[in-house]
């Protein structure tokens, strides 16, 4: 009974009307400072998590879950290794690549790229290459048509589309009566994908296999030979058991290696920005305090007529504790419905803005990921909701245990 009726009272308190205007609306700025604090750090975390999910699949769609190379940068009899993946359980696919520089030329434009070469329906079941299409088809790079597939960007840089024909350049020349000849070859663009990487899109084309052998002279030479896994977190273990299972030495690498500095450093920002953030989230806490304590010096009165009246310190405390609480309360949930709204809907929002003042948040020369990505994760809601309610309720302690102490007699002395 007396607990509902402390919460009652308390619950009263949060409702009415102060007599004193600038104790409500510090209540208000209290509850919009929780609100927008929780808003924030779940954004804010969210976007983290999304750059790591997008960075992740793209770079996969790319780059695949290990490769095998040789340790002179040629691989023979590529077959041996392919035997050895088909043997283990823990290996989906195995495709070979050969791997090279060389200049692009288009008219004027030029630019330098990395050329590598594959077996297009091999390559499929290894990378998500051929889902990043977005003109021509992958599987137009057929032996002897000396066709290319570029990314987005470099087609923009070199402005050419599908059916254009672009000259591939090499390092290695032809010697000549007029000298040292750098040697070409004429290619077609046949397609174009767009990862969203321009690290990718601009420096990374792809050729027939058998066209890339025979533009670099290595016979029935690959590079390497890429895997693709049942488990990508067990890359490291699964693609030494194959190179071991062959009984020869080579050079083998994993997308954690090649890339673990990426998901290291994202790591490290999501916790510096959550404990930033965190102090955000108990500053706009701690207003609570100023506002309670405020309402202890209004509510005077107040108290001293329910202290006269039978009501112990402890029923006191209760009742500012649950005035404070239910701000607290009312901040978080309002912060945590706004972040998850803001969070699902960013990508449309942040395009809406980009088209209305025609801007790009992220650069696609300067960053890795040129599209803001958000992946809400309810886990990191939990413990956003958790923490602020619990320092809510931390900040009422204090000004209700004064409001307990307060002397019925002081109190109404000059009232």
């Amino acid at each position: 009974m007396g607990t509902r009726f402390e919460s009652w009272i308390g619950g009263r308190y949060v409702r009415a009307r102060s007599s004193n205007s600038f104790v409500s609306l510090i209540s208000a700025i209290s509850m919009l400072g929780i609100a927008i604090a929780v808003t924030v750090l779940i954004v804010v975390l969210s976007v983290v998590n999304g750059f790591e999910r997008e960075l992740q699949e793209r770079l996969l769609a790319m780059t695949a879950h290990a490769n095998i190379e040789g340790l002179d940068g040629e691989i023979g009899d590529w077959q041996l290794i392919g035997d050895a993946a088909a043997g283990n359980p823990r290996v989906r696919a195995a495709a070979p690549y050969v791997n090279g520089q060389a200049l692009l030329v288009f008219d004027q434009q030029l630019s330098g790229v990395q050329l590598r070469g594959i077996d297009a329906a091999a390559e499929n079941n290894v990378s998500g290459l051929g889902e990043t299409m977005r003109d021509g088809s992958l599987d137009s790079l057929a032996p002897g048509e000396f066709k290319i597939v570029i990314g987005s960007e470099l087609a923009s840089a070199l402005q050419v589309g599908v059916g254009d024909k672009v000259t591939v350049t090499l390092a290695q020349g032809i010697v000549t009566p007029a000298g040292v000849v750098p040697r070409t070859k004429r290619f077609t663009v046949s397609g174009i994908y767009r990862v969203g990487m321009y690290e990718y899109d601009r420096r990374l084309a792809f050729i027939n296999i058998a066209d890339a052998q025979r533009l670099y002279r290595m016979r029935d030479a690959v590079t390497g030979v890429r895997l693709a896994v049942t488990d990508i977190f067990a890359a490291n273990e699964i693609v030494r058991e194959v190179a071991r299972a062959t009984g020869q030495v080579f050079l083998v690498g994993d997308w954690t290696r090649r890339h673990v500095n990426f998901f290291r450093s994202i790591q490290i920002t999501k916790s510096i920005l959550f404990v930033i953030l965190l102090l955000v989230v108990a500053v706009a806490a701690f207003n609570i305090v100023s506002t309670l304590v405020m309402v202890v010096r209004d509510k005077q009165a107040d108290i001293a007529i329910l202290r006269t009246i039978g009501a112990r310190p402890g029923s006191i405390l209760k009742i500012f504790i649950t005035q404070g609480s239910v701000i607290g309360v009312i901040g978080t949930a309002t912060g945590v419905l706004f972040g998850i709204l803001l969070a699902l809907n960013l990508e449309s929002i942040v395009a809406s803005f980009e088209s209305l003042f025609g801007i790009k948040f992220l650069a696609a020369d300067v960053y890795f990921i040129s599209d803001l990505p958000s992946e809400l994760q309810f886990g990191d809601v939990a413990v956003i909701a958790a923490i602020a309610l619990v320092l809510s309720l931390a900040s009422t302690v204090y000004p209700s245990w004064l409001g307990s102490r307060t002397a019925p007699a002081e109190a109404l002395r000059y009232d």
